[in-house]
């Protein structure tokens, strides 16, 4: 079976209902169920739980509990660097915003107004910035971190499909991180604007923040949108700013002029929170 044809059943199955379901068996407390499935993940995908505040698999009352675990002091060192990269993950890609068009794999663009949900006054500021899309594996660290101090102004939830991020459909299903749902956060920091996109995906239960908790659910048809110009919501270098229950994809937007990715940056490369990922102009 070709690549495209593997990736033809995400468009027929009933991703919605998937990922609810995903969602309430996340956060089932069942005792010596959740923790079989929790040991039978970490030993499937090499989880290392030495990394974890509480490494005991029967600490966690549920699978999400297990997945937003936190990590123990001291594992995750942050770089003195002006960017630091901000989740554990694997880079998928980065570069250069050609005017408004991101980058996803050959053959395949979207523009910066799609993936925020339409405003093109916002979109406008990272013309011909840079982008960096990095990919959350299952046993990566799902705790999002911030890559530089920022002060929160906007967070827009915009609704969408529930693919896959996975590289197979990030290869052949076009515009999949502006079509997938997203929950956009716009700061404003010392460079710039600066955007950090979380990305849904197929068994993705939702997306929290530490400013406003879960996001989604509720998920709905409409864009929605919290304004907070008028609060002081400001977070620092390597600060937790979100976490996905259940893995997916981090989309980051920056001006141009602002920063240069470091040399041993190359797609499909193994990074990790608080590693240096750009420097600042």
């Amino acid at each position: 079976m070709s690549n495209r044809l593997a990736v033809t059943p995400q468009y027929l199955l009933p991703k919605r209902v998937l990922t609810e379901l995903a969602g309430k068996f996340a956060n089932l407390k069942a005792g010596a169920l959740t923790h079989a499935v929790i040991r039978k993940f970490v030993a499937h995908y090499g989880v290392d739980m030495s990394e974890a505040a509480d490494p005991r698999i029967e600490s966690y009352a549920s699978f999400n509990e297990f997945f937003t675990r936190p990590l123990r002091e001291g594992a995750r060192p942050v770089a003195d660097a002006s960017f630091i990269c901000p989740v554990d993950a694997a880079i998928s890609q980065f570069g250069p915003i050609e005017h408004d068009q991101i980058f996803q794999a050959k053959g395949h663009s979207y523009s910066t107004r799609a993936l925020v949900g339409g405003d093109q006054e916002l979109a406008h500021r990272f013309d011909h910035g840079h982008f960096a899309t990095l990919y959350l594996a299952p046993k990566d660290y799902h705790r999002i971190h911030m890559p530089c101090e920022g002060r929160l102004t906007r967070m827009i939830y915009v609704p969408g499909d529930l693919f896959s991020v996975n590289p197979l459909t990030a290869r052949h299903v076009p515009r999949l991180f502006a079509r997938n749902e997203r929950v956009v956060c716009v700061f404003d920091t010392a460079f710039g604007p600066f955007i950090n996109v979380l990305v849904g995906a197929t068994i993705v239960g939702s997306v929290a923040t530490v400013w406003h908790g879960v996001v989604n659910p509720p998920r709905t048809r409409e864009i929605r949108e919290w304004r907070y110009e008028d609060k002081e919501v400001v977070l620092a270098k390597g600060a937790e700013m979100g976490r996905f229950l259940l893995g997916s994809t981090v989309v980051m937007l920056f001006p141009r002029n602002v920063l240069t990715f470091m040399a041993d940056w190359v797609p499909t490369r193994a990074v990790r929170l608080g590693e240096a990922m750009a420097a600042g102009y």
